[in-house]
């Protein structure tokens, strides 16, 4: 007969089994576990080795082509703005390197810069746009017309076309007395500052937009406010370029907002003009735009290519 001892010890043989069992299953899991995780940590310092790497090289490239862009540019742009005068604008919160770069390599291409004008914050700020319409009809030259269902800022813009751009040369590389009236209202109301001598008329415009996008409330009204000012630069001249860095082709920002929209029709856009490549693309775009062709240019979403193509022949300045 079977005891209660025999049972007892039975019970406490098949425990200890258990426990057995379990321990060398997880000493051979645990091995198992460790193995694994030692050989994707390889993999994964293998893959982080073999990307930082190739990011070094990118960057060397990226230095070379810059390099390249620096030293050969302004071989690449004689002459292309031969006979023409260009007039840089610079909106709030752009970048103040990029748009000095501009003006020497407009330089290097042959035509003048008559000067500089930059539009200041308050120029956007919500409780201005019944002062800025005002101020648009007070200084509003014979011969400008408004449409019926123009907003304040595309009045501004006009007026202020009037006193920086002319399409006729008859009309440019001089300064009057209507443009300097108009150029000294805008600067009495703190709207613009101005160098040089932008009132002498340029034939082109360069706009240079917002560094960082607009993303907080109003953003979408500024860029409506700034796009009225760069249509009515286009309209005066022979042509006009809105560039910018890449951030200002992200959402929100002037340039997206602009190939957004109706105005890419007219007005190209460039957004690497904080590269020494993108510079030249931006007077190239330039010489398009005097011969009537209108195109987007860059890195950023809506763009046709990284530079005119086929590239404007050298030395035709429309």
């Amino acid at each position: 007969m079977i005891d209660f001892r025999y049972h007892l010890v039975s019970i406490v043989a098949i425990f200890l089994a258990l426990a057995l069992g379990i321990i060398l299953g997880s000493t051979t899991l645990s091995d198992s576990v460790t193995s694994g995780l030692k050989r994707e940590a390889t993999a994964a310092a293998k893959r982080n080795e073999t990307l930082r790497q190739e990011q070094a090289q990118l960057t060397r490239q990226t230095k070379g082509e810059e390099q390249f862009a620096q030293i050969l540019g302004p071989q690449i742009v004689t002459g292309r703005l031969a006979g023409q005068s260009v007039v840089l604008v610079e909106t709030p919160g752009a970048g103040n390197d990029g748009i000095e770069r501009l003006g020497e390599l407009a330089q290097q291409a042959g035509a003048t810069v008559t000067g500089r004008v930059t539009l200041q914050k308050k120029f956007l700020d919500d409780d201005q746009a019944a002062t800025v319409d005002e101020l648009a009809a007070q200084l509003k030259p014979a011969g400008v017309q408004f449409a019926a269902d123009a907003t304040p800022y595309g009045k501004a813009g006009q007026v202020l076309a009037s006193a920086l751009v002319a399409k006729a040369p008859a009309d440019t590389g001089r300064e009057d007395a209507v443009g300097g009236s108009i150029l000294n209202g805008f600067r009495q109301a703190g709207y613009v500052t101005t160098s040089g001598k932008p009132g002498q008329h340029a034939t082109l415009a360069i706009m240079v937009a917002p560094s960082t996008p607009y993303t907080a409330e109003g953003g979408d009204a500024d860029n409506k406010a700034l796009l009225a000012v760069a249509s009515a630069l286009d309209a005066g001249a022979r042509g006009s370029v809105l560039g910018g860095p890449q951030t200002a082709a992200a959402k929100g920002g002037l340039v997206a907002a602009l190939r957004d929209g109706d105005e890419a029709r007219s007005i190209s856009s460039v957004d690497t003009v904080d590269t020494a490549s993108g510079q030249v693309v931006t007077v190239l775009a330039l010489q398009n735009e005097m011969a009537g062709k209108a195109g987007q240019y860059g890195i950023g979403d809506g763009v046709s290519g990284y530079l005119p193509s086929p590239a404007p022949a050298a030395g035709k300045n429309g």
